[in-house]
């Protein structure tokens, strides 16, 4: 008895934990770049004094979709979309290089070219400061080229060159702030194959109709733990009763 109750009460709290996940993705499909988080179910023993008798239920987040979201037009010369895989460079809040592949990019108050979510984006020697242009434009090598404010010349003047990685996906794993980082914590080179795609921007790659459909099944399942729970409560009432009249 107390097996089952055991085993439904962690599940009840995986399946919550599982159910946070799913709503994170469903959040995010609007979040340019985002890639959905996958989890999955395991039983697992229980280790302590004697043999594993117990078993218990876990989730975890078995890794991310790495599939490509819808790509569409917007006209915004600051938006870039990667063509195939690939990833840009940026700086986290920790200071270390991570990937994203956002890129409705702004130029900020400091004149740094950044992600959505203030990111500075990474070029040949470090976050890309723009200086003050009626004109900027992203070429597909990532090269940032602006016609500088006042200035009589007609010809774009080269300010520097967005570094674009395709690390292995096996070799990169989501951060809790939802940038990408190398498994080894070292940096990914600069790969010359991958191709930016101006005034066009991609979408989250959460699939919604798929995203609804996994939020119903968690909550039946949860509520069958809790279901099993009350089972298990109501056996033990029951067996304390016969051993009362015994």
């Amino acid at each position: 008895m107390d097996r089952s109750l055991y085993v439904a009460m962690t599940g009840a709290q995986q399946t919550m934990l599982a159910q946070a996940a799913n709503n994170n993705n469903i959040a995010n499909v609007n979040t340019a770049g985002f890639r959905a988080d996958l989890a999955q179910f395991r039983s697992m023993p229980l280790f302590g004094p004697g043999l594993p008798s117990r078993v218990y239920a876990m989730t975890e987040r078995s890794g991310t979709d790495f599939s490509q979201g819808p790509i569409n037009a917007t006209g915004n010369p600051l938006d870039v979309a990667i063509n195939g895989n690939g990833w840009l460079a940026v700086q986290a809040s920790n200071g270390k290089e991570a990937y994203s592949r956002a890129g409705n990019l702004r130029i900020d108050e400091g004149g740094r070219l950044v992600t959505p979510n203030g990111r500075s984006v990474l070029g040949e020697g470090g976050p890309i400061a723009v200086p003050p242009a009626s004109k900027i434009e992203i070429a597909e090598d990532g090269t940032v080229s602006i016609l500088p404010m006042g200035d009589a010349a007609k010809e774009m003047t080269v300010v520097d060159r967005i570094k674009l990685v395709r690390p292995d996906n096996k070799d990169l794993q989501k951060g809790v702030d939802g940038l990408m980082y190398t498994r080894s914590g070292n940096k990914a080179d600069a790969d010359a194959s991958v191709k930016l795609v101006s005034g066009m921007l991609e979408g989250s790659n959460v699939n919604m109709a798929q995203a609804m459909v996994n939020m119903i099944d968690l909550s039946r399942q949860y509520e069958m733990q809790i279901k099993v729970m009350r089972e298990a409560e109501q056996n033990a009432d029951a067996t304390r009763q016969i051993l009362q009249l015994a």
